[in-house]
């Protein structure tokens, strides 16, 4: 029973600490020298696919090798932090790209508060069109002034 909620820990502890690494990957690498990368996602350009869905690419190698060594050495906690990461991405993709950029045309609606800030703060952060740093660059965690309900 306490291995279990040592991995179940992990998991967690993992997935949280993603958002700094997010958070801080976004501000620090994505807005200074892979700003040509993360360009057209500030900047779209009508493609499909942008050069900065590279990122995901980039964040689920640690996820995978975490994996991959957690599971050689007989399902260590390694396996569970990948585990944790790797729900993290997929957090991203349901939450950033579904539902806030709409990427793949699902038209919905946002009527969750939480959401409805996230998307809030995201929009705020999107405002900024080049590296200049603006604001919000977490994903889950974002400022309660965003949370507010805006007055019509």
């Amino acid at each position: 029973m306490v291995l279990i909620l040592f991995h179940i820990l992990c998991i967690v502890a993992a997935f949280f600490a993603m958002e700094f690494v997010a958070w801080f990957t976004h501000k620090y690498v994505m807005h200074t020298f892979a700003w040509n990368i993360h360009r057209d996602h500030h900047q779209p350009t009508g493609n499909f696919f942008q050069r900065n869905d590279l990122f995901a690419l980039v964040f689920a190698v640690p996820s995978w090798l975490n994996m991959q060594f957690g599971i050689m050495a007989g399902c260590d906690f390694r396996l569970y932090i990948g585990i944790g990461i790797a729900l993290y991405g997929i957090a991203y993709v349901y939450v950033h790209e579904v539902i806030i950029h709409n990427r793949w045309n699902a038209k919905r609606k946002i009527k969750n508060r939480y959401l409805q800030g996230l998307a809030r703060a995201h929009f705020a952060h999107h405002h900024h069109k080049e590296k200049e740093d603006g604001e919000c660059f977490g994903m889950l965690i974002v400022p309660q002034k965003f949370f507010r309900t805006p007055h019509h």
